[in-house]
Formats: C-alpha cells, sequence, structure tokens
C-alpha cells in the first residue's frame, strides 16, 4: 500500500462479458509526486480513512474496476466539483495539504483522473447495458472504532456488518435484486454465525451509484456496499486474512442468486 505513482490510477480485470461488475474506488493509497509533495496529512490518518483491502474483498466477482489512487488525492464517489479536498471543511476538518485551497492546476490535473474514470467506465457499462440489466457491486469499507484503539466499539445494532446502500435505486423495480443479494449474503457460512447484513442503516450510497442509476434508469442495479473493518485493525492496518477470504467467499456467493433476481426483474418490467 506504499505510494506507487508509476502504476496507473486504476485498472480493469477479470470478464466483463457478462453482467455484473465489482469496484473498489476508495482501495487505493497511490498519490502522483505533485499531490504527495504538497500533502501533509499522516499516513495512517490518510490510510484509517481509505478502504484498504476491499480489492480483496471483490476479488472472486467476475469482473472488476479497482481504483490505485487516494481518495485524498481525487475521491470517485463524489462529484466532479467536490471530488478534490480543497479545504478542511471538504474532508471532516483534516489538515491535507501544505497549501490551503490546494493551487488549481494540482485540482485539474487531479480531475482529470475523475472524468478519465467515468469516461472508461461508462464505455464498459455501455456494453453491458446494450445486452440488458447488469448490477454493480461498490464495494466500500467504514470504520467503527472511531473513538480510538482502545476504546469501545460502535454500537453493532447501528452499525451493520455490511451496509447496504440503495438510496438512489429505484427499489420497486429492483428490490429483488437487493433481497436476493441481502439473503445470499447474511447465508454465508462463518465461525460467529451468520453475517450481519441491513439495508441504508448508515450509509445510502453516494456519486458512483448515483452516476449508474442516473445513466442506466433501465438496466443498472448499483448496490453501495459498506464491509464494516471487522476484517483490520482500522487503527494500525493489520488486516485479518482469514475475515477477507470469509468476505471475499461471501460476495462471490452473491453473485448467481443476484444475477438470477436480475434476470427475472428484467423480464417483469
Amino acid at each position: 500500500m506504499s505510494d506507487n505513482p508509476s502504476r496507473d490510477a486504476f485498472t480493469f480485470a477479470g470478464d466483463w462479458s457478462g453482467q455484473l461488475v465489482a469496484t473498489s474506488i476508495h482501495a487505493g493509497h497511490d498519490l502522483r509526486d505533485e499531490t504527495a509533495d504538497l500533502i501533509v496529512l499522516d499516513e495512517e490518518t490518510r490510510l484509517r480513512e481509505e478502504d484498504p483491502f476491499t480489492e480483496q474483498i471483490a476479488s472472486l466477482c467476475p469482473a472488476r474496476l479497482v481504483v490505485h489512487r487516494s481518495r485524498f488525492e481525487v475521491d470517485l464517489n463524489r462529484e466532479r466539483d467536490a471530488a478534490v479536498y480543497r479545504r478542511p471543511s471538504d474532508c471532516w476538518g483534516l489538515e491535507v495539504w501544505r497549501e490551503s485551497p490546494l493551487p488549481d492546476d494540482v485540482s485539474e490535473r487531479s480531475l482529470a483522473v475523475h472524468d478519465d474514470f467515468y469516461a472508461r467506465l461508462g464505455e464498459r457499462l455501455d456494453e453491458m447495458a446494450a445486452r440488458g440489466p447488469f448490477v454493480l457491486y461498490d464495494v466500500h469499507s467504514y470504520n467503527h472504532r472511531r473513538d480510538g484503539a482502545d476504546e469501545p466499539e460502535a454500537e453493532p445494532e447501528d452499525n451493520p456488518e455490511v451496509n447496504v446502500g440503495t438510496g438512489s435505486l429505484d427499489r420497486d423495480r429492483w428490490g429483488d435484486v437487493v433481497d436476493a443479494f441481502i439473503e445470499s449474503l447474511s447465508g454465508t457460512g462463518t465461525a460467529g454465525g451468520e453475517i450481519d447484513v441491513r439495508e441504508n442503516v448508515r450509509f445510502q450510497g453516494a456519486n458512483l451509484a448515483g452516476w449508474v442509476h442516473e445513466r442506466y434508469p433501465d438496466h443498472g442495479v448499483a448496490l453501495a456496499l459498506e464491509f464494516k473493518k471487522t476484517y483490520m485493525d482500522e487503527w494500525t492496518g493489520e488486516p485479518d486474512r482469514a475475515r477477507i477470504a470469509t468476505l471475499s467467499r461471501g460476495l462471490a456467493g452473491t453473485v448467481e442468486p443476484v444475477l438470477r433476481a436480475l434476470a427475472s426483474a428484467g423480464r417483469d418490467r
């Protein structure tokens, strides 16, 4: 997870000939040279606010899009005008840059990544939509120990293991797809019992999910998935490899029931 400015900002992987894709748009930690030179936010805080290992949770899905750039360079889950954190008020009061606001030319080069991401993803999804309805898993993670490494975790009642965000989804049309996802992931066998999967408890989805639903109102089903960071130590960054593997298998196990529900919903339109 070290900075790697020579790597592409994002990569496509897997087989895109089907109707389901998983994206990990906050998984990245890379910065290009000019943003690395300007950033003053310490690396531990930056990593804690990113979504490390979400690309591994999504790794068994058939088609994947992984973003390698840090959200602190450009946040692809925000609209273009808000995608660069220019001031502390843009990102939870954090002091990110040596200069505030960030110089316009630096911001524009970061926004070019935002433009390229949505243009290239749009090309791929246009092909999927031409074949019929499709599903996008928008895979994220969230912190549940914000009070400190030695403090109690947030109340489980308000913090499910997996929050399924459907705020911009037409549930009347695609509700069976959402239900199929929740039922199949909840039924994943783990040493600790069923996975707690609930809808719109903490998050309802943001720009990527909304963009899918606006661009593909008759074909796109975006589920904004927030995995609670029980699969890692959010303060040290240490992963729980066994838990990540379990979640990865569980997410992969939703693909067939979700696609069956999608096909049925598509026929009923």
